[in-house]
């Protein structure tokens, strides 16, 4: 297990909300908390870490909750592990953290991989998550058979199968100081991203975090699991498992712009839940919706958080 020295000003920079590590899991996680109130635990997607939430905690905190954001497992300030980035290991670094909270309960709220982490949760746990909010993200099920039965969405997923060559993708990734992970974030973007006043500082970080050393292997090992376990019995078991509905009140979000995950892809996670379900299309938006418009998107999550009757 490593801890590489992290640089504070790019992952603990100071703000609205105060930093801790906190153990769950056989791992320690860096989390950044504001506010009080009910739990909302964000988790942030590739290749980002718990910055990408920064706009969403403090209007979160605004409308009384406790936002807290995490580090998933090899990435920003948490532990880098030579082992656990299948989903069902990272989901129980969730719902592990939510208990070294000391809370009972959590929404939780997740985009691109932390939306699938955050599926799977909701499957695994269902008694710790109080209510789900997905974006850019389809149900695990939705997104397996579409990378192998719809060829666009092959085609769109195309960095995943680039992920599978060993070593390569590492080194492409922290190459001219992270220059690949500033184009991808630019690239999925849609228009707004680059109107945002502070597009320019988020990219800049997302670049020095992926550059902090194990990083970049560690960001890709969950998709390596993804792909690898198509055939394997640990993969099938896990499709299998996650034909268990979700029985939570489920909010899923998506960009209509979304190069990398088609809204043809998402849109069919519906049929994966039994219980309360919303689905919001955010026309002209990318894959990072709550970055490119996050007004829009931090109202549209605290209105159906505060909603008491979710299936409207």
């Amino acid at each position: 297990m490593t801890r590489p020295a992290v640089p504070a000003h790019v992952i603990r920079p100071e703000g609205p909300w105060t930093h801790r590590d906190v153990a769950a899991n056989g791992a320690r996680f860096h989390i950044a908390e504001t506010g009080d109130g009910p739990l909302v635990l964000l988790l942030h997607g590739f290749p980002q870490y718990w910055w990408t939430w920064r706009h969403q905690m403090t209007a979160l905190a605004d409308a009384g909750f406790r936002a807290v954001a995490m580090d998933l497992r090899g990435v920003g300030g948490s532990d880098r592990t030579p082992r656990g980035y299948d989903p069902a290991n990272l989901a129980l670094d969730v719902t592990g953290v939510i208990r070294s909270l000391g809370e009972p309960d959590a929404a939780l709220v997740g985009h691109d991989l932390g939306g699938y982490l955050a599926w799977t949760a909701a499957v695994m746990r269902p008694k710790l998550i109080r209510r789900l909010a997905v974006s850019s993200m389809p149900h695990p099920r939705r997104w397996r058979a579409s990378m192998l039965k719809d060829v666009r969405q092959t085609a769109a997923g195309s960095y995943i199968w680039g992920f599978q060559r060993p070593f390569v993708p590492e080194r492409q990734l922290v190459a001219d100081g992270g220059e690949l992970v500033g184009k991808l974030v630019r690239d999925w973007g849609g228009p707004r991203f680059s109107e945002q006043p502070d597009s320019a500082e988020a990219v800049a970080r997302y670049q020095q975090a992926m550059c902090i050393p194990s990083t970049a292997h560690c960001s890709v090992e969950p998709y390596r699991w993804l792909v690898r376990s198509l055939a394997r019995p640990d993969g099938i078991q896990f499709n299998r498992r996650m034909k268990r509905p979700v029985r939570v009140p489920t909010l899923q979000l998506h960009g209509s712009l979304d190069p990398v995950l088609r809204t043809r892809s998402s849109a069919g996670s519906g049929q994966y839940v039994e219980a309360p379900y919303r689905w919001r299309l955010f026309d002209g938006l990318g894959h990072w919706p709550h970055e490119e418009d996050p007004a829009a998107f931090s109202s549209e999550l605290i209105g159906w958080l505060k909603d008491p009757e979710p299936d409207r």
